[in-house]
């Protein structure tokens, strides 16, 4: 009995994380009027959390990264399992930089990859997205933006 309100407990807090990371998804449009559902990261914890540690990423999601302030916002790919791709967005949401088919790190150090421009947002998307969405440098993309209360949380 023990052993199956564990498994309970278990099972209900996975899923109100996933619920969670839902409640957080908003819609990112593409020229071509294609979109992902792509979970937000705000706050500097979510940012430096990021798509580590999961096992995949649908080609149907992604992942936003609110960075606060327009500069170049390099990133890793430590202890992410699968290949990317990443755009860099300027505060127009215009791509300013793309990284396609960015591969997990499979040693330490792990190299990072900046962006040549400062950009404002950061989108990963599943690798090969980006070639299949025909998305160019300069494309702009739509999604809402959400009000912070300075320190990174969504109002």
């Amino acid at each position: 009995m023990r052993g199956c309100m564990l498994l309970l407990i278990l099972v209900l807090g996975m899923n109100g994380v996933a619920g969670a990371q839902e409640k957080k998804a908003i819609r990112v449009y593409f020229p071509n009027g294609e979109s992902v559902r792509a979970e937000q990261a705000i706050s500097p914890q979510e940012r430096e959390r990021g798509l580590m540690f999961r096992e995949k990423l649908e080609r149907s999601r992604g992942m936003l990264f609110f960075m606060g302030e327009e500069a170049i916002h390099p990133f890793w790919m430590k202890n992410v399992k699968f290949p990317i791709d990443i755009l860099w967005l300027d505060r127009q949401r215009r791509i300013v930089h793309m990284a396609r088919n960015v591969p997990p790190c499979s040693k330490d150090p792990c190299p990072t990859y900046p962006p040549l421009m400062p950009a404002l947002y950061v989108l990963e998307i599943a690798a090969g997205r980006a070639d299949e969405l025909g998305l160019k440098l300069q494309d702009r993309l739509e999604f809402p933006v959400p009000q912070t209360d300075g320190g990174g949380r969504a109002r």
